[in-house]
């Protein structure tokens, strides 16, 4: 596939010259009027999870916006992440809307195109990732984000080169539904052998985890080099590994040997692996392993689930734990000072009530699920030929190269 971009000028600029950069804030909680009734769109970093920004979950009133550090945004502004896991992310807000101070606004200016602004902010996600400081919420600040250095080409050739990625990024959009269907597939077969695991309608018996668990077995954190890894060489994983509920076998850092734990704990076929600290939303997240992987271990973050095969199933776990109503109950046994960073003790876990159906049922379900993962695992293949094409023209894009 040729594609011809147009070459990219020399001439950089920082944010600062080009865009107002600003931030929003939260109305106290304390306040129901500030919250209940409201009509403003009220955006949070969650709701950046691609190129435009998802539907508000939550929204305040005129009287919130008032008497708070909100601030209303117009369309076509640049939404980009400040803190914690979500540094990075960002979004083009198509409508009207305040957002929370964890969000940085650049405002629409007449210079610069805001898909090419998208764009570019995506190609240095790993950049802004890294300049994140700070301890368990880690943050990057408007400061940096104004100094940040931008290739500014004339607008008709920032508008040409938005649309050859948007055009890449259709491809990849294309088969991230697929998987999309495939996973909702799944899940409707989950509801229709067990019910809803909140209210458990099939009356199957409740159980505390920890009897249908052997052990629970995690690892070591150690530093590590954000890079593609080399032969022989040995990777930490992240948790972002598991947080999508498909392992990521890409989200690892290099680990030099003089700094390898004595004891590697490697993700291997089958393995449950669950995070036990994360966000509020992503805490908890649980995956299975798709194939042995020896030169990746696991996080002190990580653990894995060793099961009571005659009780309980991978399968069946995986998707108990990521049922959303469900997950609830994880939130509720997660501690934690700081609101974006919760954990999950092994004895909270063990002591999670959960609902246990007849392993045979567990198991046929495993069955069938297997079946539907082959055929998402074809179109997962697909995904990463079409994500490569896209991240590589994403790159090449703002160094002025032909691909």
């Amino acid at each position: 596939m040729i594609i011809n971009l147009p070459e990219i000028k020399t001439k950089q600029v920082t944010i600062g010259e080009v865009f107002k950069v600003s931030s929003g804030g939260t109305p106290s909680r304390k306040k129901d009027e500030y919250f209940t009734d409201g009509n403003i769109a009220w955006v949070k970093t969650g709701d950046l999870k691609g190129k435009f920004v998802n539907p508000a979950t939550e929204f305040i009133s005129q009287l919130g916006l008032d008497n708070s550090s909100a601030k209303l945004f117009p369309p076509k502004t640049v939404l980009l992440a400040m803190y914690g896991a979500t540094i990075g992310a960002c979004s083009i807000l198509p409508f009207e809307a305040a957002t929370n101070q964890a969000c940085a606004a650049l405002l629409p200016s007449d210079d610069c195109d805001e898909n090419f602004l998208y764009y570019y902010l995506s190609s240095i996600k790993p950049y802004l990732i890294n300049k994140g400081v700070g301890g368990a919420q880690p943050n990057i600040s408007a400061g940096l984000i104004k100094n940040l250095k931008i290739p500014l080409p004339p607008l008709a050739e920032q508008q040409k080169i938005a649309a050859v990625l948007d055009a890449a990024d259709s491809l990849r959009q294309k088969d991230q539904q697929l998987i999309g269907k495939y996973n909702a597939l799944s899940q409707s077969l989950f509801l229709e052998l067990f019910g809803d695991p909140v209210t458990n309608p099939k009356e199957w018996n409740i159980s505390a985890f920890g009897k249908s668990l052997i052990d629970i077995v995690g690892g070591k954190s150690v530093g590590g080099e954000q890079r593609q890894i080399k032969d022989h060489e040995k990777a930490v994983l992240k948790i972002s590994a598991v947080t999508t509920g498909a392992f990521n076998s890409l989200e690892y850092k290099v680990v030099e040997s003089c700094e390898l734990p004595e004891i590697l704990v490697h993700p291997q076929k089958g393995n449950l692996l669950f995070s036990r600290a994360n966000t509020r939303e992503l805490v908890g997240a649980t995956c299975i392993v798709d194939k042995d992987y020896e030169y990746l271990f696991l996080p002190d973050k990580i653990w894995r689930l060793d099961l009571k095969l005659d009780m309980a199933s991978n399968w069946y776990l995986r998707f108990l734990l990521t049922h959303e109503g469900f997950r609830e109950n994880l939130r509720k046994v997660a501690t934690g000072t700081s609101g974006s960073m919760l954990n999950i003790s092994k004895a909270k876990l063990k002591q999670l009530k959960i609902p246990l159906p007849p392993i045979t049922l567990q198991n046929q379900f495993a069955e069938r699920i297997q079946s539907i993962e082959t055929q998402k695992q074809q179109a997962q293949a697909s995904l990463e030929k079409s994500e490569a094409l896209f991240n590589s023209l994403l790159q090449r894009a703002f160094k002025g190269e032909l691909t």
